[in-house]
């Protein structure tokens, strides 16, 4: 059964199963690859659960695809090279330019987002890694790119 995720009001697309798919792979395989349990994995692909950011840019790297494909965000992917870490402190720099260039205070992000604003300042302070579902919303909502906010593409 087909399971639509929608946030913000957009159907997000089924794309990270129709890239494994593509690519002839079973969802055991990419299990594997990303050392967790099947079941686990589908819960992922059939977004039952939303998939861990690390986990999220392994993928991102295996497919040399952008994360805003892989999340359903947009329809055709974009070639991407591999970025195998993923920084918190530069994801966290990122959340802030993201914010102040929508002239957003911690507490009004962290509303929109259903959370606190020290949740926000920890983000921003490279303490912790935001969430997926987080930056979905904002990519979703602010017509930002997931991958712009985790360095894997460069700011202009």
């Amino acid at each position: 059964m087909k399971r639509d995720l929608i946030i913000e009001d957009k159907i997000l697309l089924d794309n990270l199963r129709d890239i494994r798919e593509m690519h002839n792979l079973k969802q055991k395989d990419l299990a594997q690859l990303l050392n967790v349990t099947r079941p686990n994995y589908t819960r992922w692909e059939t977004k039952a659960n939303m998939i861990p950011l690390k986990k999220l840019n392994a993928l991102c790297n295996f497919f040399k695809v952008d994360m805003d494909y892989i999340m359903g965000i947009n329809r055709y992917p974009k070639k991407m090279q591999n970025n195998n870490i993923i920084d918190k402190e530069l994801i966290g720099k990122n959340i802030k330019i993201f914010r102040h260039k929508h002239h957003l205070t911690q507490e009004e992000l962290a509303k929109i987002l259903h959370t606190t604003h020290s949740v926000i300042s920890s983000y921003e302070h490279g303490k912790t890694l935001i969430l997926t579902a987080f930056l979905v919303q904002i990519a979703i909502k602010y017509n930002e790119s997931m991958d712009l906010i985790c360095g894997r593409k460069e700011q202009k």
